[in-house]
Parts: C-alpha cells; sequence; structure tokens
C-alpha cells in the first residue's frame, strides 16, 4: 500500500487526536487535550500548518473532530466509515490545493486556506482515513490488543500484523507477563 508523505502525516495525527481521549475502561486514563496549551502542543507535535491563534472555541471543535474519527475507527463496516467520513469531510468545507512548503515537494491539502485547526484536522485526516477505506484496508484501522491500553493506530505492516500501539510498550509488557506465567507454571 502507497501512502505518500502528506497522507502518512495526516494519519499520524488523527492516531495522536484519538489517542488523546481517555482509554475507555483503563482506571486512571485522562483526557490529554482539555486546554490550550495541550491543544497548542498536539499542533506542535504533529506540525500542523497554517493556524493562527487558537482559542477555547477551537478547542471545543478539536474535541468534537476527535469524537468523530473515533466513530470512524468504531464503523461496523465500510458503508457506515464512508458515511461517516463524508459527512466530516463535508463539514470542513474541503477546498483541494497543491502547495509545497516548509521544505516539502508538491502535496495536496485539503482544508480552505484559513480555515480552523479543526476544519483542517478533519479535512487532511478525513481524507487520510479515507485513502485508506477506498483501498479497501479500513481492518488497518485498529485499537490496541493489550488489556489495559485502548490506543488506536494504523497497521501499515506488509502483512496486516500489527497488534500493539507500540511493540516496545504495550506488546514487549504482555510478551514478558506471558514468559512470566509460563515460567511459573513449570516451576509448579
Amino acid at each position: 500500500m502507497l501512502i505518500t508523505h502528506d497522507t502518512r502525516c495526516a494519519l499520524d495525527a488523527v492516531v495522536d487526536l484519538l489517542n488523546t481521549a481517555p482509554e475507555g475502561e483503563a482506571p486512571g486514563a485522562p483526557d490529554s487535550l482539555t486546554d490550550l496549551e495541550s491543544l497548542e502542543d498536539f499542533v506542535r507535535r504533529n506540525d500542523v500548518s497554517g493556524v493562527g491563534a487558537l482559542g477555547p472555541g477551537d478547542l471545543a471543535a478539536v474535541r468534537a473532530v476527535r469524537a468523530r474519527f473515533a466513530d470512524v475507527f468504531a464503523a461496523e463496516d465500510d458503508r457506515t466509515a464512508a458515511e461517516r467520513l463524508n459527512a466530516l469531510v463535508a463539514s470542513a468545507g474541503t477546498t483541494p490545493q497543491l502547495t509545497d512548503h516548509d521544505g516539502y515537494d508538491w502535496h495536496v491539502h485539503y482544508f480552505a486556506p484559513d480555515a480552523s485547526v479543526a476544519d483542517h484536522l478533519a479535512a487532511d485526516g478525513g481524507m487520510a482515513l479515507a485513502f485508506i477505506v477506498v483501498a479497501g484496508e479500513r481492518e488497518r484501522l485498529r485499537y490496541c490488543e493489550a488489556p489495559d491500553c485502548r490506543h488506536t493506530f494504523v497497521d501499515l505492516s506488509r502483512n496486516r500484523s500489527r497488534r500493539y500501539c507500540d511493540s516496545r510498550t504495550c506488546g514487549n509488557r504482555l510478551h514478558v507477563a506471558a514468559y512470566r506465567a509460563r515460567r511459573r507454571e513449570a516451576a509448579g
């Protein structure tokens, strides 16, 4: 599956945004997108371009977009995901345009000039997810299989075999626990 640089960046931003939400049933898992400082940190971390001064309305709008992305990941089938993506992208007022900036070669921005950060994320992130659906690869939109983690990720491995949001943390923790359980069982 060919993923362009800008699509990969948009997918990474969607995943990062989703993973700012509380992790479902995990005890003490806080929402990490609670104030303007955390929103500004998210924008910097994901190199979201063309964003001016942020205000309280931006925080609420980005959190609403986050919920809509979560609905796409939770969709039961491709048709439902497509309907949710169509509504999300339409609400952002997409205006595709070719651009080359900040040392990056030509790529497409889907957000309108001077769009809010929420519309920017909805348009670019929505289109990146749409490319995944169009490619017939929606099963690559996943939740971590670690029982105490509900983070999302996009499995871009060749054979679609990734199971954990981060193999160094969630994956390794489960492998070590399984190893210790086997050792205890063998010791009797």
